[in-house]
């Protein structure tokens, strides 16, 4: 079944909200350190990511034109508006949890792209619907399931909310990775791979930036950023062959 994996990966991010919403009470001075830590971590994974491709060119000019695409679309605006719409709907609930923050987007928007952005989130279900093989997802589960009591306990329950994003995603990638295998060679498959990676590595690092609370950056209007580095790979090579 090509969408086991992220069947998997969705329901643990679920569970890990679940149980970081439940957990008892934590002092706002514990939230705070727990989330500056992770914004740390995050931050040294985007930096190893991005350093994986040494076009810089190619990734300048994803976020550039990515970038772009995303401020026409008001990507940025439409997800906060949708965990606004969410944020709505829970506090109609006379059950809510007491903890539960005043926004529901920030842990919504936080972790779709923590989870959504990475090689993981790409192999992993191209891996799935080629070969039904879903080792990487399953791994990937384990971590979003970890990060997910982290984030649930410091972010509230918009963290579970982020497991439609990564079904829908990976879903959508599994579905079609027949035709993506079809469509590219597996050395073609292997340098988007790099640049969505390296790419993604940057979103990753702003994604750190906004939880240290350095900078609002949007960086969800720089997804589409990922889509032309996948792109430039393919065109930059029929150029080199062209000019051969």
């Amino acid at each position: 079944m090509a969408l086991w994996g992220t069947i998997v990966n969705a329901v643990a991010i679920i569970i890990g909200g679940l149980l970081g919403v439940l957990l008892p009470r934590i002092s706002e001075s514990i939230k705070n350190t727990v989330l500056q830590g992770l914004g740390l971590a995050i931050t040294v994974l985007g930096i190893t990511m991005a350093l994986k491709s040494d076009q810089i060119v190619l990734v300048i000019m994803s976020l550039v034109i990515g970038g772009i695409l995303g401020e026409l679309m008001r990507i940025e605006a439409n997800l906060t508006k949708l965990g606004d719409w969410l944020q709505s709907k829970m506090s109609k609930q006379p059950t809510a949890h007491p903890a539960a923050p005043t926004s529901i987007s920030e842990g919504f928007v936080t972790c779709t792209l923590v989870y959504c952005i990475g090689a993981m989130a790409i192999l992993g279900p191209l891996d799935g619907g080629l070969r039904h093989n879903h080792d990487i997802l399953y791994t990937k589960s384990l971590l979003d399931g970890f990060l997910s009591i982290i984030f649930a306990s410091t972010l509230g329950i918009g963290v579970i909310f982020s497991a439609a994003s990564v079904f829908v995603l990976q879903g959508t990638i599994a579905l079609l990775a027949t035709v993506i295998a079809m469509a590219f060679s597996q050395a073609s498959l292997d340098a988007m791979i790099v640049q969505i990676t390296a790419v993604g590595g940057v979103l990753v690092i702003g994604v750190g930036i906004n939880i240290l609370q350095i900078r609002k950056i949007n960086v969800a209007n720089m997804l589409p950023a990922l889509v032309i580095a996948a792109a430039a790979v393919p065109i930059q090579q029929l150029i080199t062959e062209w000019l051969r």
